[in-house]
């Protein structure tokens, strides 16, 4: 597949990308190279990718733990030290090899490191293909809040290598799935009807729905870098996705749920509310509602949950002046951003998820 060019970096496929990393990765333009893993990635997904890359540059791997829980300023720190103890200098490049978690961090580390060094994602799970690793965004939570701290530089280049998808399970496919039905729910109706249709769909179909999903979201990011504007529509089904996400990883004794399943619920939730608001059609949101609600398991919530998800809305980075800012749906390929929606609304948003 061709690269795709974005603001301030391309994103290559499979072996274009091993020939860039080739001509990049000298010691001409790099002292050292970091390649930073989880304990997951390194055993299932770093001998195929050092396997296929040839560079003279010295090379340190650094392991970290895998899962969100990772995702917070202590592991910066760690990483930080570790990094200068192993000779890290402003011409040193850090490779992040694994999923969302490990590109949000990675990003953010090599981003405040020295005040800035280059990175290179090389997204492992379909959600960080699709999602996470695109865009410039990086970032850490505190506590069980979402990406509260953070920043957008965009990383030098993007590698896509379909290989690795080849490592993941079946839920971890269906969470990546998530986003990018988002992105045709928000952007582009032909798209999302593609994707409907998975039972038919072939790797090399499924491949070619990759590629036109990252330049959908690198269409928006093109036009608004820095979410001012048209670029958090890529929000939609995150405002209540992320409470919800956040809500599970603080509940002690519970399955935690991946990004994209609690996305999926958010995206269920926020159509309801647009469709009661009368934004969405009723034909278009029960399409949505039953669509989602086959390919990903109910979460249940209880009482207290329900509370708490409410509570935590209030920390959503899109929020302003006080007041939670929805992105809802006018139709299926359609978004608009900055919605005010009352509490009594979610409250029957909620309701209503359990009897569909």
């Amino acid at each position: 597949m061709d690269a795709i060019h974005a603001i301030d970096t391309a994103i290559y496929f499979d072996s274009n990308g091993y020939e860039y990393l080739q001509q990049l990765l000298t010691p001409t333009n790099y002292s050292k190279i970091f390649i930073l893993v989880d304990n997951h990635t390194n055993e299932q997904c770093l001998p195929l990718f050092l396997s296929n890359l040839a560079t003279n540059v010295e090379i340190e791997i650094i392991e970290i733990e895998a899962g969100e829980e990772q995702k917070n300023i202590k592991t910066c720190v760690e990483l930080w030290e570790v990094m200068i103890e192993l000779g890290a200098d402003r011409k040193s490049v850090l490779i992040n090899l694994g999923g969302g978690v490990l590109t949000d961090l990675g990003g953010f580390v090599a981003s405040t490191f020295k005040r800035g060094i280059d990175f290179i994602h090389v997204p492992t799970t379909l959600l960080a293909m699709v999602d996470a690793a695109i865009g410039g965004k990086n970032g850490i939570d505190l506590g069980a809040l979402k990406n509260q701290v953070g920043c957008i530089v965009a990383p030098k280049c993007i590698l896509i290598h379909s290989e690795f998808l080849h490592t993941l399970d079946s839920r971890q496919m269906r969470s990546g799935l998530a986003e990018m039905f988002k992105h045709g729910l928000i952007l582009d109706k032909a798209y999302w009807n593609k994707l409907k249709d998975l039972s038919s769909l072939s790797t090399n179909d499924l491949y070619r729905l990759i590629k036109q999903s990252i330049q959908l979201k690198i269409d928006v990011i093109a036009e608004d870098m820095y979410e001012k504007g048209l670029r958090k529509i890529l929000n939609f089904g995150h405002t209540l996705g992320h409470a919800i996400e956040s809500c599970f990883l603080e509940k002690e004794n519970s399955k935690q749920l991946l990004h994209g399943e609690a996305i999926a619920s958010g995206m269920i939730l926020e159509s309801y509310i647009s469709w009661k608001l009368n934004l969405l059609s009723k034909e278009e949101y029960l399409e949505i509602n039953y669509f989602l609600s086959d390919v990903f398991e109910t979460v249940h919530f209880s009482a207290n949950d329900i509370e708490k998800i409410i509570q935590l809305l209030q920390y959503d980075k899109k929020n302003e002046h006080g007041t939670i800012q929805f992105v809802l749906l006018n139709k299926i390929g359609k978004a608009i951003s900055n919605q005010n929606v009352d509490n009594t609304l979610i409250y029957e948003a909620f309701t209503d998820y359990y009897k569909s």
